[in-house]
This record gives structure tokens, sequence and C-alpha cells, in this order.
């Protein structure tokens, strides 16, 4: 949809306000009719897209220069059907904006500004249990770099999954009750949700693997120029520009429904295909490396047994800053520095001595190492030059 400003206010104490241009119902007597449970028909699932379209721009508009926007003038456009906003949910919603503006004065400290935003949310699928609605919906976000100079990216992009939960009263009436964010490594710019760590596994205890330094992430250090030629580093970054929002059929997806997130497997193949060889073996064997559809090692899809093959396998060696990354490099997170790696990158771009990272689980487009440093400044990095 086209991006109108949707800016979420603060409610008072009145029974009835409007919020993202949706009025909220005042309480109902004990006396009030209870009707049966409600149904939800297309009139009814459209407006929870259209509500969630605007939470979503909401969020992302916080972030904008110059988009903070009059947080107490509602919006009373575009709306219909009976799908309200509940109070708790517009506390919890406009919380969630103080702090994404908090957020963006952090990434302008850091170089790391967005002159504007366009944002659309597809819902997939609704479920329906007697009061209850939960609708998961896929927002798509484009973010253009302000004052973008010479060759840098223009815009950055992501995708990101979330379940809202809507509830009717007893009148049948629909309220917005709670967002989650469903991606298994919750890396958007614009959520507050903290990313999922991962628990390592043990190695054995007869083939111990090495633990990879940490990586500073103060700007400008000594140059690190890339000097090898074994690897295309233009393919990796070409195939995982191709393949940040879909996923190739050739492999497996490990995003979403518990099964740990793709991002590892992600870069595997883009590694692949930048002339990464197979070296196939047992699939539990960290110093083995290999994957297709049908099989893959740990080494393929893991986070931390990844780290142990590449660095095990002398493939690749570790940097000593993340602003020495160049481009078909990868960089992991730990986010609370427990000693396991949580989340592989791979790098696309760069520019002005800013690489830029492209991933799944979210799946992101050129997202700068700046504003990684700038949203998770407590979390441990590893850099590898590959």
């Amino acid at each position: 949809m086209s991006r109108t400003r949707r800016r979420a206010s603060i409610l008072g104490a009145a029974a009835t306000s409007v919020v993202a241009g949706v009025a909220l119902l005042p309480n109902w007597s004990a006396g009030a009719a209870v009707v049966d449970d409600p149904t939800v028909d297309a009139k009814t699932k459209a407006t929870f897209q259209r509500l969630a379209d605007a939470v979503f721009t909401d969020r992302t508009d916080a972030l904008v220069a110059g988009g903070q926007g009059d947080r107490s003038k509602p919006l009373t456009d575009g709306f219909s059907g009976d799908v309200k906003l509940s109070k708790g949910t517009a506390r919890t919603e406009d919380a969630t904006l103080s702090s994404l503006e908090q957020r963006k004065d952090k990434l302008a400290k850091a170089g790391e500004k967005y002159s504007k935003a366009a944002t659309t949310v597809t819902l997939n699928a609704t479920r329906v249990t007697g009061r209850t609605a939960k609708a998961a919906v896929t927002e798509t976000t484009t973010l253009t770099y302000a004052k973008a100079r010479g060759n840098a990216p223009k815009t950055t992009g992501f995708q990101a999954q979330h379940e809202l939960t809507f509830k009717a009263d007893s009148q049948g009436n629909w309220q917005l009750t709670s967002v989650r964010d469903t991606d298994q490594a919750g890396l958007a710019v614009n959520t507050l949700s903290q990313p999922k760590s991962v628990k390592a596994p043990a190695p054995a205890p007869d083939n111990p693997m090495p633990n990879a330094p940490r990586a500073a992430t103060t700007r400008n250090p000594a140059a690190a120029p890339k000097t090898g030629t074994a690897y295309n580093y233009k393919a990796m970054a070409t195939y995982a520009e191709k393949y940040w929002n879909v996923y190739n059929k050739d492999y497996p997806d490990f995003n979403g429904h518990g099964a740990g997130g793709d991002c590892t497997n992600f870069v595997s193949q883009s590694l692949k295909a930048g002339g990464w060889k197979h070296e196939p073996g047992y699939v539990y064997d960290y110093t083995k490396w290999f994957g297709n559809k049908e099989i893959h090692s740990d080494s393929f899809v893991g986070v931390n047994e990844w780290s142990w093959y590449a660095q095990n396998s002398k493939r690749t060696k570790p940097l000593a800053n993340v602003y020495q990354l160049e481009v078909g490099d990868v960089l992991q997170m730990d986010f609370d520095r427990d000693g396991s790696k949580d989340h592989t990158m791979i790098v696309t771009y760069k520019s002005g001595g800013v690489p830029y990272v492209t991933y799944h689980s979210n799946n992101t487009l050129r997202r700068s190492v700046a504003s990684l440093v700038a949203s998770y400044p407590t979390a441990y990095y590893y850099a590898y030059r590959t």
C-alpha cells in the first residue's frame, strides 16, 4: 500500500480513543449481550492486514530522519470493518516507537541515517479458535540511506515474519491484543525483540575445535586488503543478493517452524557459489563440509559448526576488526556473549570503509556493519577472511 504517515497516539483516560485510525471501544457492561463465536470474513481479514501494515509502517517511520511526526495526532483514514486496537497494545506500540526513535539517534551517531522508507504487509494465514484469531503476516521494508555518496548503496531492505493476535469482545468486535516476531533470529532493524541465542554442541574430547578470536568494532582500523584469488568473491555476493529474500530450491529451508534459522545454510550456499568445494564425510564431523537438497554436514548449516570447520580447514583466517571485512568475508555474532555464536552473515558490498552484510533469518539485504554495531553494542563479533 502507499506509504501514508501512520503514527499511533498515546492513550489518555478517555474510554474511547482513536489509535492508528482505529477506534477503541469502551468497556462493555456486565449485562451486555453475548453473541456466538464470530467468524473472520474477507473484509475482516483485509482490515487485519491493513492494521498490521499501519503498525509496522509506524515502527519503520520512527527510524527515518525527520519521520517522528506528531505522536499525538491519530490517523482516521483508510480503515473499515470491526477491527480495533486494544488499549494495552496501543501503549505497547507507543513505547516501541519511543525506543525506536532512540535507536534512530544511536544509528545517526554511527553514521547510519535513513531519508525515507516503504513498508508493505502481506497476510499469509489466519487461524481462528473461538474468540481468538491469529494472523501470520510478512512485513517487507525498504529503507533509503540518507545522502549516500559515490558508490555507496542507496537502499537496504528486509523481510520479517510476525504473528498478530486478535480477540473478539462480547459483541463480536475484534481487537488487536498482541504482536509477536516469529523469525528465528529477530534481526530486523525496526524490531526490539531480542535475537535468539544458539547453544553450541560439544565437540568430541579427542577432536577439540579452535575458538575464533573476537573482532573489535572500532572505526578506521588498519587496512587489511584482500589478496587471495582462490575464490570468486563477486560470485558469492551475487548469489547472496539474488537469494536474500527467496530460497533456492536446491537446498533445504531452515527458516521458521523451529528449524533453527537459515543464516549459516544461506552463507554456505554463497561460499559454495564462489568456489568452496565439498569436503565429504560424516555429517557430524566438523572437519567436513558439504550440502545439497538431500544431505548436509552440520558445518554447512550450523553457526558454531561452520566456525569450527572454517578455522580447522584453513579456508578462513580471523580479522582483528569488523571494518576490515571485504566482499565475500563472513561475520558472526554472539548476542548474549555466552561463547556460543548465534548468527552468520556474508559481506556483499563495501563502500567508504563500511562493509554491508546480507543474511537470512531475518532476510536482509545490504545492512551496514555500523547499523549492527549500533543496534547490538554489547554483542561479540567474529570476522572471517575467506
